[in-house]
Formats: structure tokens, C-alpha cells, sequence
């Protein structure tokens, strides 16, 4: 892990011991969510595999990865196939139990190998089950995928 996010766990750690609570505060959160788009805009995958557990899971659309190995090797597919992809923060929404919806859109052209080259622009979100320290154990990631399967095939339509 990075210092820059180990730093900013153990402050949120400690915020949550002296508070007596181990769920994030709305602030937290947005620095949290904010960070994490920011690795997905990286381009370094290992980046964004920082935000997970250990052992976390990434789900897209169904299909799991779990471990930080596998969720670097997802983050290195889209950065890879797009790479000028970006990702644009959207709402976020606190539940109970440590649970966070963190809605997203994709901006991106697929010139990467075998790319299509036609520019994409979908939305979609993911339900964070965050563990007792910060880190996302859980990700259920959701967008339309024939939406998405057509833009590759025939562009956003909207000049990006």
C-alpha cells in the first residue's frame, strides 16, 4: 500500500477508535471515494487494487475478482483497452453498516490493442462493503453492458 493511502486509512482509523465508531463519516467517505477515482485515473492498476482488503472482491456485472492481484489485473484491462480513459466521481450514498453506493461514468476511447477505436460514455455504480479497516471488502460494480457492448461497436454518439 502507497504512504499516501496508508496514511490516509490509519487517520481514518483513528478518527473512528476516538469516535467509539467504525463507520466513515460523509467527509471520509468523499476523500475516500475522491481517492479512489483518482487511482482509477492513474493509469498505475495496482493503484485502485489499494482501495481492497487483502482478500476483497471486485464483482463486475457478476464476475468476481478476488485479491488485489486480480482486481489489478481488472483495472489493468480497462486502463489498457482505453487509454485515455477517465473516470468521473458521481454521487455517493451511506448506508448502514458500512455500505457505500459510488455512482461513476467512464469516459474513454478503445484504442488499446484490437480496440475498436470508438469512443464510450456510460454510467454505472458500485455497492462498497467496507471492512473494519477503511478498505473496500466488497464491490458489487454494475452498468449496462449492452449499452456499453454496443457504444464499442458504434461509439458513445455523442462525441465522447
Amino acid at each position: 500500500m502507497t504512504f499516501f493511502i496508508q496514511a490516509a486509512v490509519l487517520t481514518l482509523l483513528m478518527a473512528a477508535s476516538l469516535s467509539g465508531e467504525t463507520q466513515m463519516t460523509p467527509d471520509e467517505t468523499k476523500d475516500f471515494a475522491e481517492q479512489y477515482t483518482a487511482a482509477w485515473n492513474s493509469q498505475k492498476p495496482a493503484r485502485v487494487a489499494e482501495f481492497f482488503a487483502e482478500d476483497g472482491t471486485l464483482f463486475v456485472n457478476g464476475a468476481p475478482s478476488k485479491g488485489r492481484e486480480a482486481i489489478t489485473a481488472v483495472a489493468e484491462g480497462f486502463m489498457t483497452e482505453f487509454p485515455d480513459m477517465v473516470l468521473i466521481m458521481g454521487d455517493l450514498v451511506m448506508q448502514p453498516n458500512d455500505v457505500v453506493t459510488y455512482n461513476w461514468t467512464f469516459i474513454g476511447t478503445n484504442t488499446g490493442p484490437d480496440g475498436t477505436g470508438m469512443a464510450v460514455n456510460f454510467s454505472g455504480y458500485e455497492e462498497w462493503t467496507l471492512d473494519e479497516n477503511g478498505l473496500i471488502a466488497q464491490s458489487l460494480g454494475h452498468f449496462d453492458d449492452e449499452e456499453y457492448q454496443y457504444q464499442l461497436q458504434h461509439g458513445s454518439g455523442n462525441g465522447f
